[in-house]
């Protein structure tokens, strides 16, 4: 039997490079929360690729940024923590922007990892010109020689369009040591399904809101249990949530306008985690004000960061 390899990868990358996008498509299916918000992410997802001669564990990380409040000081040093403990990070640079300051400050933290192998992912490769791309790839040979990164390997992928992620599979693979599996076959992800069903109700509340609000929405799943007295074959998991906001005007925005807001997202929400978990949910959503959560450590420890 061949040697079969297991390990961790890392996708980093400025906020909204397509990390999370990546991360299903190798996987297979949605465990990372999408949308075109920047700092969507902020727990560190797992995503698991099942294949017959390796496991490659994902780690998807919060995007790494120049942080402006305790929340950010938070996420960043769990992104530099993650970074020493994985076998490879691919660093993701969408193919469609230019290299930038962004990724200059990223690639140069990284670089003091030392003993991490590092791949760069010209990502949203369907989105540029042959003739943009194959700037892009100059520029990110570029980037590794300034700030003293040694690539093993560049990169073009489009996860929407599904142009080379087979490769990337192959060249993440590659890096991993040997060793057994380290997950269960079938497990997608090791992340709580209350974590998962709070990313699906907040990527639903962010997504159509304006720019303001991104930072300011946690979810924290309060009851998450099967309704009792239900018929046998037709069972109902009742899930309660509260969307956290920092004001009392954030709340009118989630809620909307006679509560026309929050009734999309909640029926949003109920149609993602229906199909994560495969059962009926009854949803009941409340919106709530933690004023000024980002900068406060007693209430980033109770929503959980």
């Amino acid at each position: 039997m061949p040697d079969f390899r297991s390990g961790f990868a890392s996708f980093v990358g400025r906020p909204n490079a397509g990390k999370s996008t990546l991360t299903n498509a190798l996987v297979g299916t949605k465990v990372s929360i999408t949308s075109s918000k920047p700092q969507t992410t902020r727990t560190v997802v797992r995503g698991i690729v099942h294949r017959p001669d390796a496991q490659l564990v994902l780690v998807d990380t919060p995007g790494l940024h120049r942080p402006r409040t305790l929340l950010g000081e938070r996420l960043n040093s769990l992104v530099t923590t993650t970074w020493a403990e994985v076998d490879v990070v691919a660093v993701c640079l969408p193919a469609n922007e230019r290299v930038g300051p962004g990724d200059r400050f990223l690639v140069t933290e990284l670089a003091k990892v030392r003993r991490t192998t590092k791949v760069a992912v010209a990502t949203k490769s369907d989105l540029a010109t042959p003739q943009q791309l194959a700037e892009h790839l100059l520029a990110i040979a570029r980037l590794g020689e300034e700030t003293a990164t040694a690539w093993q390997e560049i990169v073009p992928v489009s996860a929407v369009s599904g142009d080379q992620v087979g490769l990337l599979a192959d060249l993440l693979v590659a890096q991993l040591p040997e060793g057994p599996p380290l997950y269960p076959d079938g497990e997608l992800t090791d992340a709580p399904e209350e974590t998962l069903v709070a990313e699906l109700i907040r990527e639903a509340a962010l997504e159509g809101v304006r720019d303001e609000l991104p930072h300011s929405i946690a979810v924290v799943v309060e009851e998450m249990q099967p309704r009792e007295g239900r018929p046998e074959g037709r069972p109902l998991l009742d899930v309660r949530a509260n969307l956290f906001v920092e004001r009392s005007s954030q709340k009118g925005i989630v809620i909307g306008h006679q509560g026309s807001r929050l009734r999309e997202v909640g029926t949003a929400a109920r149609r993602q985690i229906e199909a994560l978990l495969g059962t009926p949910v009854y949803l009941d959503l409340h919106v709530k004000i933690a004023k000024d959560w980002q900068r406060d450590p007693r209430q980033l420890r109770r929503l959980g960061f």
